[in-house]
């Protein structure tokens, strides 16, 4: 069991973590200071002129679309590596996107390759690849319990060469940027006489599509989260033609269990950069902050807290490479606990250690002058997304009670 990487794409590393620290990370403020200028849902002049130059920097240097695991078309990364830029990307908001590995198109990405006809390949995959426009992932409900995705309810009907769409999606995350253009959009299209797993379908929807309605951004902790967002949207007689569902009705299990695998990982490893950069941030701040006549680190328990942040920073690490690893060889369903212990296990460490570096700053650690705040409020979301703890969870415990038992758990 290998959670190394190969020498090459050691040196690749290398490359990204002084871009990160060099050319993202000192444009990190001037860049979110523009979202309050003007319509906070289109960017700004600076904003795109930040956004893209970094973009092209990165692709110029040929370090763009790591996510590509095991392909031909990236860098041919395993799992486990690619959770080492995971991380690192993980150190700023901007990363992920800066080198093309964002959420939700990396995952849409994956749906577009692995189950997309050529014409949407040709039509979506490809503008994707090239960082020119952005996706959203339609999936959770409000009216449902989402969690349980049996739930899902949109209406998808078949009328002649079209299918007809009706209901409520929420929570579609980035489905509020200017330039997303294509959703991914998980529908009910059986009856409840097929098997479960068999009654929803995965369908490709164009954004400008008629009857679409974005009724409103969702607030995360009184964040709207412009110009990404996660939209509320209502789906009024959208028309869409019969071709754009994929691999055919009843598959969108099938799809969903390809596409929200790596995912999670993605997301847990970018959760430990983040608390990477909390750490950091707490060490230097208590180095350089004095009261009663010492420096912070010297006060309380202040030592403990750093070294308990520390140890469970690298557990988490070590569990995270090893559901990679087991996604690796190859088998989901072998990797599937140990992926549903890293979702419970990474955010819940990060935002410990979020909270710790709050703490050693004070009041200043909750306001707007450090990135902590915004860190804690995203990485809180990811005890949700993609599943609450509870569901994976439940998860976990019935791989273990599998072992001792015949009885259906």
């Amino acid at each position: 069991m290998s959670f190394g990487l190969r020498e090459e794409n050691r040196a690749l590393l290398q490359r990204v973590t002084e871009m990160i620290r060099d050319e993202i990370m000192p444009l990190e403020e001037e860049y979110h200071a523009e979202i309050n200028k003007g319509d906070r849902w289109q960017y700004t002049e600076r904003q795109a002129e930040i956004l893209e130059g970094l973009k092209a920097m990165a692709k110029a240097a040929g370090l763009w679309n790591f996510w590509l695991t095991d392909s031909d078309k990236g860098f041919g990364l395993t799992t486990v590596e690619y959770a080492y830029f995971a991380e690192e990307m993980g150190k700023t908001p901007l990363g992920a996107e800066v080198f093309n590995c964002s959420a939700p198109d990396t995952g849409n990405m994956e749906v577009f390759e692995r189950y997309g006809t050529e014409k949407m390949k040709e039509q979506w995959l490809k503008p994707l690849l090239d960082g020119q426009i952005r996706s959203a992932y339609l999936m959770t409900e409000p009216d449902v319990a989402s969690s349980d995705a049996t739930n899902i309810s949109m209406s998808c009907v078949r009328d002649g060469d079209e299918y007809v769409l009706n209901g409520e999606k929420w929570w579609s995350s980035g489905a509020g940027d200017p330039r997303c253009k294509v959703y991914i959009v998980m529908v009910k299209t059986g009856g409840d006489d097929l098997p479960v797993h068999k009654r929803q379908s995965m369908i490709v929807v164009p954004a400008d599509t008629p009857g679409i309605e974005i009724l409103r951004p969702m607030e995360v902790y009184g964040h709207d989260d412009a110009p990404h967002g996660h939209m509320h949207i209502r789906f009024t007689n959208v028309r869409v033609p019969a071709e754009n569902i994929l691999l055919g009705e009843g598959r969108g299990f099938e799809i969903a269990q390809g596409r929200l695998g790596p995912g999670r990982i993605h997301h847990c490893m970018r959760a430990i950069g983040q608390s990477e950069i909390a750490l950091e941030q707490m060490c230097k701040r208590s180095l350089q902050r004095e009261a009663f006549g010492k420096k912070l680190a010297q006060l309380g328990a202040n030592f403990d807290i750093i070294a308990e942040c520390r140890m469970e920073i690298e557990m988490a690490r070590l569990l995270c490479l090893k559901a990679a690893w087991y996604m690796d060889q190859g088998d989901a369903r072998a990797a599937a606990p140990w992926i549903s212990q890293i979702k419970v296990v990474a955010p819940r460490v990060a935002l410990k250690v979020i909270d710790e570096s709050v703490q050693m700053f004070g009041a200043q650690g909750i306001s707007q002058d450090t990135p902590l705040a915004s860190a804690w409020t995203h990485v809180r979301t990811l005890r949700l997304a993609d599943g609450p703890d509870a569901v994976h969870r439940r998860q976990v415990a019935r791989a273990e009670l599998k072992k001792y038992t015949q009885e259906k758990i």
